[in-house]
């Protein structure tokens, strides 16, 4: 059984779901309808709330709940890649493929952070373009602006 609840953060309103062990879902201003999950606010989720409140305060830079990913092999691949960023930093999408062995895969790495089902906790934000500028988010680009600048007020103070 899945469960689901809703949170009120510094960048709005964020679904956090769970399968019982592991954190399996943040989604942003929308609500996702999963077929078998329940609405209820359990110890992980309460666990993940608070995680991300102080993240926002400046007072987390890394995160200590279970993740579990579905994906493909590659997605999964990238998905812990992205986990190695370190907190105020960004990496290129090129620079990702680099990491995982695939030199030229610059254009798939950017379609597995797309796909990322746990944002923040695993960091797609810090992916940017070549060029340094932002690229995509699930987000919405404010938002990703937003967790960059914040990572980076919070890394220079």
């Amino acid at each position: 059984m899945k469960n689901t609840f809703f949170y009120d953060t510094d960048i709005g309103n964020i679904q956090i779901i769970e399968n019982g062990e592991s954190i399996t879902g943040v989604y942003f201003h929308k609500q996702v309808n999963i077929k078998d999950a329940e609405v209820k606010e359990t110890v992980l989720l309460k666990e993940a709330s608070k995680q991300l409140q102080e993240y926002f305060e400046g007072k987390r830079k890394s995160f200590s709940l279970p993740l579990e990913t579905k994906g493909t092999e590659f997605q999964i691949q990238v998905w812990k890649a992205l986990q190695t960023i370190p907190y105020g930093e960004t990496r290129s999408y090129g620079e990702i493929a680099k990491i995982i062995g695939k030199p030229k895969a610059a254009r798939a790495i950017g379609m597995a952070n797309n796909r990322n089902p746990i944002s923040i906790f695993i960091p797609c934000h810090r992916v940017i373009g070549s060029n340094g500028k932002l690229v995509g988010y699930g987000g919405g680009l404010e938002i990703k602006k937003y967790l960059l600048n914040l990572e980076k007020e919070d890394k220079s103070s």
